[in-house]
């Protein structure tokens, strides 16, 4: 999803190096640094800030930030499109699962860490907006999106089509309305896998994570530690 929400390379990828195992042992989701308040609403301007590509790589968590058993995946966006829907409802999520930015980003960098073959992956994508109204549009773009598609299909290569549910979360609640939703494989060669992807606003940057073949528990601390990092890195409160 991403790289708007890092999906569609990252997710891509994982899959096709996971195999067809439907259950992972899970390595130890990121550590969370000293925490700030959750919730907090970012500072509201009309005015567009901006940001550069080395300013966002450095609000990135990094190798130190997250437990031993983790390394950072390096593998690169091959240009592939490997989200598709049978109905038009699901036009703007295939667009938005296939992207490889947010749409109007100004700047996007991401980065990917991986438990092992098997997983956890956990993906961060920071994409700088402009304006806090531009990063809540987008994050509401995003929630009428997954609320109109309920199925997808996932490509993946050498191991044919499979159908994925696509269903709303409860989101952790860190930075500026936060949206999570789950993509769930119902048949096909990658059933019972799953990903969960969550979007929240970092002032005027729209932050997102991603955990593919994971055991449930990494979004949440993968979330803080992240928005932890981004506010404290680019100065949002």
């Amino acid at each position: 999803m991403n790289r708007y929400i890092a999906l569609a390379a990252a997710l891509a990828f994982s899959l096709t190096a996971c195999g067809g195992n439907d259950k992972k042992e899970a390595a130890p989701p990121p550590s969370t640094p000293a925490s700030t308040p959750t919730g907090t609403p970012s500072e509201a301007s009309d005015t567009p800030v901006t940001r550069t590509t080395a300013e966002l790589t450095s609000a990135l968590l990094v190798l130190a930030d997250v437990p031993s058993g983790f390394s950072i995946d390096h593998d690169e966006d091959d240009g592939s499109k490997p989200f598709s829907a049978p109905t038009s409802r699901c036009k703007t999520l295939v667009k938005y699962l296939n992207a490889t930015k947010a749409p109007g980003a100004k700047v996007s960098v991401t980065r990917t860490f991986t438990g092992g073959q098997e997983g956890p992956y956990i993906d961060y994508g920071l994409d700088s907006m402009g304006t806090a109204a531009d990063v809540s549009d987008l994050r509401d773009s995003y929630a009428d999106a997954v609320d109109s598609c309920s199925k997808v299909t996932l490509k993946t290569e050498g191991s044919g089509n499979t159908s994925m549910k696509v269903e709303k979360i409860t989101a952790p609640a860190y930075g500026t309305k936060p949206f999570a939703f789950q993509l769930t494989g119902v048949s096909g060669p990658k059933r019972g896998l799953e990903y969960a992807g969550l979007v929240t606003g970092v002032g005027d940057v729209i932050l997102s994570v991603g955990v593919l073949a994971g055991q449930g528990g990494e979004l949440d601390p993968a979330t803080e530690a992240a928005v932890t990092k981004a506010r404290q890195t680019l100065k949002v409160s």
